[in-house]
């Protein structure tokens, strides 16, 4: 079995939050694969440059919080590249309106599927949306 880490799990471990120790104890203990998106990183990029435009970091602070992650995946993940197949069934999942998905949520979704991995997500709304395409979803607590 692999994990897939869409970037609520990963984010906690970078940043101080809440949900921080739940994942830090999760990815410590993950007797299986973890697997991070080239998406998944990039949105981890985006996140903490918004927290740099925002004032909530500093650009240090957020340069050094990218190479703690980059050297994370290198050595505890496998890095995972995205498919253009990835893309239509992310199209095909967002039209599927009852699962109210927002497109990068269809696109982890869609990554996850391809991978036959299990989602490791802190997003509610997405883990039912992952429940429902019958793609396996692990909420650490």
């Amino acid at each position: 079995m692999s994990f897939y880490l869409d970037t609520s799990a990963i984010l906690p471990s970078l940043v101080e939050e809440p949900t921080s120790r739940a994942i830090s104890a999760f990815l410590l203990g993950a007797e299986s694969e973890l697997l991070v998106s080239d998406f998944a990183a990039t949105e981890v990029a985006a996140v903490l440059s918004r927290m740099v435009r925002m004032g909530n970091t500093t650009p240090d602070t957020a340069l050094a919080r990218l190479a703690e992650f980059d050297t994370w995946r290198t050595t505890a993940a496998i890095s995972i590249e995205i498919h253009a197949a990835d893309a239509r069934l992310a199209y095909s999942f967002l039209r599927r309106f009852e699962l109210k998905l927002h497109a990068p949520d269809a696109l982890h979704l869609a990554i996850a599927r391809r991978l036959d991995a299990t989602l490791v997500t802190l997003d509610r709304s997405m883990a039912r949306a992952a429940t429902a395409l019958g793609i396996a979803v692990e909420i650490p607590a």
